[in-house]
């Protein structure tokens, strides 16, 4: 009998020291030290999914849009007032009716000095073609970095900060002495000094200039080639004069919300950002546990819970639907939400619940599965045991 007992025995220790130097990657702790008596247990309280947590959701929803800060009106609060004005490096287009010696012929190859030749048609269409500042550009007049342009007969004359029309009307009086009733015509050839970015999730992102035609928010990302598929429109980045502001254009394109759809001024830097902050996960006893992006900055419950497959039919809790929500900006004292799907307005409730950006929808797992997960875990054990001691006999 004693032999059979250390037989046993000695059977055990081979065991469990063939765990220990088993094959495969594992962790030394013996160098780590936890100190599992100071740490306090923390309680979260719970709060019970119904009809006055949505209406409270919707409300805070509704009043966060109201106050949301949005960049202050520019120059231009109405686009129908909107007036281009000259800058240094824009290149002017000056025609003087019977006078082609003062005139750029259309499409006519012109020397700028050197050996360089172009045509009115191809300069086109190179917007970002640097000219010498002050000279005459192959195609046209550059505006100098003192913000003045020279034209035979007048001379030096201010550009800046003038529009083409107040540019024409000086040209006209000035070349009275030399031509009778003047016939002077003012056009910008290329709009180059005043641009705004575009950058992020966008197919074609880079600068855009602006233009005698207003340049609003949905404009500059529709020419910048539109979003990409991970894009979120929901929260565009608008970085003005060093200060930080967060649009939805979503609300512009599908509620036609026109105060998201502000217009551009120069130097303003807009940013459309992925979808890898609007994200959320889903874990527990579901089917598939995966990270779920947030459609058009909106997802609920039910919308979760089904791009995860579902729950597990046999080792789900359907009581315990568990959101937890804030525990990026307070990990400490985050909000714990959780829905009774066994209830029959549950499907109703799950359906109007809003999630938000880095959510954890945990699904519960019910008691006869711990259960049954325990029994799976000792019967091996059990089983061994059984055969050594049938071996020893």
């Amino acid at each position: 009998m004693l032999k059979r007992h250390i037989t046993i025995s000695l059977a055990l220790t081979t065991f469990l020291s063939a765990c220990a130097t088993a094959p495969g990657n594992y962790l030394d702790t013996s160098r780590l030290k936890e100190d599992q008596q100071n740490k306090p247990a923390e309680t979260y309280p719970v709060t019970l999914i119904d009809a006055s947590v949505i209406q409270k959701q919707q409300a805070q929803t509704a009043d966060a849009i109201a106050h949301q800060v949005l960049p202050p009106p520019g120059p231009f609060a109405d686009p129908t007032q909107y007036v281009y004005r000259i800058a240094p490096q824009d290149i002017l287009g000056i025609t003087v009716w019977d006078h082609p010696e003062l005139t750029t012929p259309n499409g006519s190859t012109l020397s700028s000095g050197g050996n360089t030749t172009q045509t009115l048609g191809g300069a086109l269409q190179q917007p970002y073609t640097q000219a010498l500042p002050g000279q005459a550009d192959p195609y046209g007049q550059t505006v100098a970095p003192d913000g003045t342009i020279y034209f035979p007969f007048v001379g030096r004359i201010r550009a800046s900060g003038r529009t083409t029309a107040q540019i024409r009307d000086e040209l006209s009086k000035k070349l009275v002495p030399y031509i009778r009733d003047p016939q002077v015509d003012v056009r910008v050839l290329s709009y180059r000094s005043q641009k705004v970015q575009v950058t992020g999730d966008v197919k074609t992102p880079g600068p855009l200039a602006l233009s005698d035609v207003p340049l609003t928010l949905v404009d500059a990302i529709t020419r910048s080639g539109g979003s990409t598929d991970n894009a979120d429109l929901q929260r565009v980045r608008l970085t003005r004069k060093g200060k930080l502001y967060v649009l939805d254009a979503n609300r512009m394109l599908d509620k036609g919300d026109a105060t998201q759809n502000v217009m551009l001024e120069p130097g303003d830097i807009v940013n459309v950002p992925d979808r890898s902050d609007t994200r959320i996960f889903v874990m527990g006893e579901v089917k598939t546990p995966i990270p779920v992006p947030m459609n058009k900055g909106e997802l609920t419950i039910a919308d979760a819970l089904t791009q995860a497959g579902g729950i597990l039919d046999t080792d789900a809790n359907p009581r315990q639907i568990y959101v937890m929500r804030g525990m990026k900006d307070k990990p400490t004292t985050p909000d714990v939400y959780r829905l009774d799907m066994t209830q029959p307005d549950a499907i109703m409730l799950s359906s109007q619940f809003e999630l938000q950006p880095m959510d954890v929808v945990y699904v519960g797992t019910a008691a006869s599965t711990t259960f049954n997960r325990v029994l799976q875990q000792v019967l091996p054990t059990v089983q061994t045991l059984f055969y050594l001691k049938q071996l020893t006999r």
